[in-house]
C-alpha cells in the first residue's frame, strides 16, 4: 500500500507561499494546520492522491475558518480546498462562504453515520482530551473534566484553546451536566455563559491559550504546562517523540475533520474531484499510520486495512467512542459565531 512515500510529506511543514493568482487548471492548493497532522495528511492523503490524478496540488498553512470567511467576503483567491473541523465548517456553511459538495461526485456512501456535511466531506475523526504532564502526577492525572477543573486536587498551570471549538463543553462537563444534556444548555447565550463562568474559575491557571495542535504538542513536551486541551492524535506524536504525556478516553469530545471548498472556487469542479480521490479507504488507512486520528471510511475496518493493535487506538474504536461526547455541528452552525465572540471577550478581560 503506497510505497515510498514518506519523502514526499515534509512539504506541509514548510509552509508554502501562494501567490494570489488562480492556480493552473492542473493545479490545487489546499491548505491545513501543520505539524505533524498535515504530515501525515500530506504523505497518506495529499501527495498520493494528486499522483494518481496526474495534478499538482501545493499545500500550505492557515489560522482556520476565519480565513476562509476573510477570504471569500474580500474577494482574494489564495486556496482551493480547507481541512476543518466538522464545527467549524457548520459556522462557514451558514455564513454562505463555502460551496455544497457534490456527492454524485464525491462516494461517502461507506462513511460511518453523521461524518459529513453537505459542505464538508469527512476525512478522519479525533479526540479533544485533557492531557496531563507524567512527570508532574505520574499515573494519576486529571481523568475528567472536572479533574481537570479541580486546582486544589490538581494544583499546576493550564492551557486551552484560543478558540471556543469543544472547550465550552468541558467547561459544562465539568460542572456536572450531563452528557446528553450539553448541547441543550448551550442552545443558549445563558447557557453558554454558564460555561464562561465555569472557564473564569480557572482561569489565573491558565499559562497558555494555545492557537495550533504543533504548539500544544509542544507545551507538553517542553513541560511549560501541567495539563491542556487538545487533540488526541498530537498527543500520541508527541509522546512518541519522547513527550511526558498521558490522557484519558473519559474526557473525549469526538470530532470529525474534513475538505471543504472556499464559495467561488475558480477551480472548484477539479476540488471536487480530488476529494472524492481523498475519500478512498485505502489514503485514510495509510493516513492512520502517521497519527492516531481514525478513518470516517468505514471500508477501512471491513477491508482489514489497519491493523487491530493500530485501530484500538483511534477515538472511533468502539471501546474508546463510548465514553465520549460527540460534537454536535448543528450547535455550531447556529451558535458558533456567538459563542467565539463572547469566548474572546472572556479571554481578554
Amino acid at each position: 500500500m503506497m510505497k515510498g512515500l514518506r519523502s514526499v510529506g515534509l512539504i506541509a511543514a514548510a509552509g508554502l507561499a501562494f501567490s494570489s493568482t488562480t492556480a493552473f487548471a492542473d493545479e490545487l492548493r489546499i491548505v491545513s494546520w501543520g505539524g505533524a497532522y498535515q504530515k501525515g495528511q500530506s504523505i497518506g492523503i495529499f501527495q498520493p492522491a494528486a499522483k494518481a490524478m496526474g495534478i499538482t496540488v501545493k499545500e500550505d498553512t492557515y489560522g482556520g475558518i476565519s480565513d476562509v470567511k476573510l477570504m471569500v467576503k474580500s474577494g482574494a483567491d489564495k486556496f482551493d480546498i480547507f481541512s476543518s473541523g466538522a464545527g467549524s465548517c457548520a459556522s462557514g456553511a451558514a455564513e454562505g462562504v463555502l460551496e455544497k459538495l457534490d456527492y454524485s461526485i464525491i462516494d461517502v456512501s461507506d462513511h460511518l453515520p453523521g461524518m459529513y456535511s453537505d459542505y464538508c466531506a469527512g476525512a478522519d475523526i479525533f479526540s479533544v482530551v485533557a492531557a496531563w504532564n507524567t512527570e508532574t502526577y505520574g499515573d494519576n492525572g486529571p481523568r475528567t473534566w472536572a479533574d481537570f477543573y479541580d486546582v486544589e486536587k490538581f494544583p499546576g498551570t493550564r492551557a486551552m484553546r484560543n478558540k471556543v471549538d469543544a472547550q465550552l463543553e468541558t467547561a459544562l462537563l465539568a460542572d456536572g451536566v450531563p452528557m446528553d444534556q450539553i448541547y441543550e444548555v448551550l442552545n443558549s447565550e445563558a447557557g453558554i455563559e454558564r460555561a464562561l463562568d465555569k472557564i473564569r474559575t480557572i482561569k489565573p491557571h491558565i499559562a497558555v491559550w494555545w492557537s495550533s495542535g504543533a504548539q500544544h504538542a509542544q507545551l507538553m513536551k517542553d513541560g511549560e504546562v501541567d495539563m491542556t486541551t487538545g487533540w488526541n492524535g498530537r498527543f500520541d506524536v508527541a509522546k512518541d517523540d519522547g513527550a511526558k504525556v498521558a490522557y484519558d478516553w473519559r474526557t473525549g469530545i469526538m470530532d470529525w475533520e474534513g475538505y471543504g471548498i472556499p464559495k467561488g472556487a475558480k477551480n472548484k469542479d477539479l476540488a471536487m474531484k480530488y476529494i472524492a480521490e481523498m475519500m478512498k479507504p485505502e489514503y485514510m488507512a495509510e493516513f492512520a499510520k502517521y497519527i492516531t486520528y481514525g478513518p470516517t471510511n468505514g471500508k477501512v475496518y471491513e477491508l482489514g486495512l489497519m491493523e487491530e493493535s493500530r485501530a484500538k487506538m483511534m477515538p472511533s474504536h468502539p471501546d474508546n467512542a463510548k465514553h465520549q461526547l460527540t460534537l454536535s455541528t448543528e450547535w455550531y452552525s447556529k451558535w458558533r459565531t456567538i459563542a467565539a465572540e463572547m469566548y474572546t471577550e472572556m479571554m481578554t478581560e
